[in-house]
């Protein structure tokens, strides 16, 4: 009589310890990386000829070259930035399979002995109060989930952007380029021109001087750009996860169509429905409104139950009944956490107007300069076709010995000036139509 209660204790615990270990995960060490991993000329793939981003069609990768679409594409896929971005929707995961799972039960166990007899007691009990805010407690997981999902996909609208911005750069640098370095071969003529005319007492030193001045200006000038073209080179390769001295060969022109007052105007309304780190802010205060509400929940009495079995060691009486644990609300209720979750959700809220104030002002702001660029280049645009005349007729003037040398530089150089200002207005114009775009929530197709 006195072993049959231990030996039924000591097989009930040995079968709930091996339940236990038999779910438990196990540990495994994982190493940081210790080298660089950027892709190289023949690495640069994705998996399909053709694949989809939001606001893009299907587009193929040409054989001849990257294009716009093509890059914003790649820097989205292997950008590394986002890699580690989109890990982090492992962690909501994660925390929203928590949220959902049920409480463990908890068990007691006790035991005693007396002169005549063994006994001891076996509890099995469950929080019931991890039941009622379970429900809460899920809603504000999954409204964190898709905080994450949308805090990510701002972070890809952000590197396609900036893809599509250094690739307009990259293209304005090549044509702006060959502008500058034709002009500073038509200054570098007249100055060695002058120089032989000066040489001969036919022209001024003064004239040789001035002439020096603009050809160590252009010289400048296409140093900076050098420096530029580096710069951009070099980000792009960064953004799109390559090797830095990796030359992509970049082709067609930049597909940004202006938008007009009427589609602004709409974009601007539909501002808090479309701009995706406005959607996760919405989505991070609904997670905050279901942690106010789990914390309310959690200020009525704390219940757990279950069950208990005793055995009197004296008397040797076995005994099976309920067992109920209840906190008596008195002094804590839970006040200090609904005030926390409450200013917490006010915060929140504040921030949220915040950013939508400042998302219109910045459209607004960024839609105005828009408006000015466009004019300022419409009008230089109109002025070109007349220098280019000009130019023109200079140069049959000048073949023909009716015109020296120097005054069709002159007349060249400004047209080739012209036209490296237009370029560079027409560069931040479509930077500027971009980053509306952006700032509006607009996808990457035309409006």
């Amino acid at each position: 009589m006195k072993r049959p209660f231990c030996r039924h204790w000591r097989n009930t615990a040995a079968c709930l310890v091996g339940l236990m270990l038999s779910g438990c995960a196990s540990y495994r060490p994982h190493l940081l990386p210790t080298a660089p991993n950027l892709a190289s000329a023949p690495e640069l793939t994705v998996p399909a000829q053709q694949f989809w981003l939001p606001g893009l069609p299907p587009h193929s990768i040409s054989p001849e070259g990257l294009d716009e679409t093509t890059v914003v594409m790649l820097a989205v896929f292997d950008n590394p930035d986002l890699k580690a971005a989109r890990l982090q929707a492992g962690v909501a995961n994660a925390q929203l399979l928590e949220a959902g799972l049920l409480p463990d039960p908890q068990f007691g166990a006790g035991f005693s002995t007396s002169v005549r007899n063994y006994g001891g007691a076996l509890s099995l009990s469950q929080d019931i109060q991890a039941l009622i805010t379970r429900g809460a407690a899920k809603a504000a997981a999954q409204a964190t989930q898709r905080q994450v999902n949308l805090n990510i996909a701002w972070q890809e609208i952000q590197v396609a952007e900036r893809a599509r911005e250094l690739f307009i750069q990259a293209r304005a640098d090549d044509h702006l380029q060959d502008v500058l370095q034709t002009n500073q071969v038509l200054l570098q003529d007249r100055y060695h021109r002058d120089q032989a005319a000066m040489e001969r007492g036919d022209e001024t030193a003064g004239t040789v001087s001035a002439d020096l001045i603009l050809v160590t200006d252009a010289d400048a000038t296409l140093r900076q750009l050098q420096t530029q073209v580096n710069l951009t080179t070099h980000e792009l390769n960064e953004l799109l996860g390559l090797q830095p001295d990796m030359q992509l060969h970049l082709i067609g022109p930049a597909q940004l169509p202006p938008l007009t007052r009427a589609q602004f105007d709409e974009a601007l309304k539909a501002l808090p429905h479309r701009r995706a780190d406005l959607l996760a802010l919405a989505a991070g205060y609904h997670s905050q409104e279901e942690n106010l509400r789990k914390a309310i929940l959690a200020q009525f009495p704390s219940l757990t139950a279950g069950l208990i079995m005793e055995r009197d060691p004296v008397e040797g009486v076995n005994a099976l009944g309920p067992e109920v644990t209840l906190t008596l609300p008195v002094f804590n209720r839970n006040r200090g956490q609904i005030a926390v979750q409450k200013a917490t959700r006010e915060a929140l809220r504040e921030t949220y107007q915040a950013h939508l104030d400042a998302a219109e002002s910045q459209a607004d702001q960024v839609w105005k300069t828009t408006r000015i660029m466009a004019a300022q280049l419409k009008d230089l645009d109109a002025q070109l076709p007349v220098l280019e005349k000009t130019a023109a007729a200079a140069e049959r003037s000048y073949r023909q010995n009716y015109l020296n040398a120097g005054l069709y530089v002159t007349v060249e150089s400004d047209l080739l000036s012209k036209q490296a200002e237009a370029i560079r207005l027409r560069t931040s114009l479509n930077n500027a139509q971009s980053g509306l775009r952006t700032l509006l929530g607009l996808p990457f197709d035309n409006p």
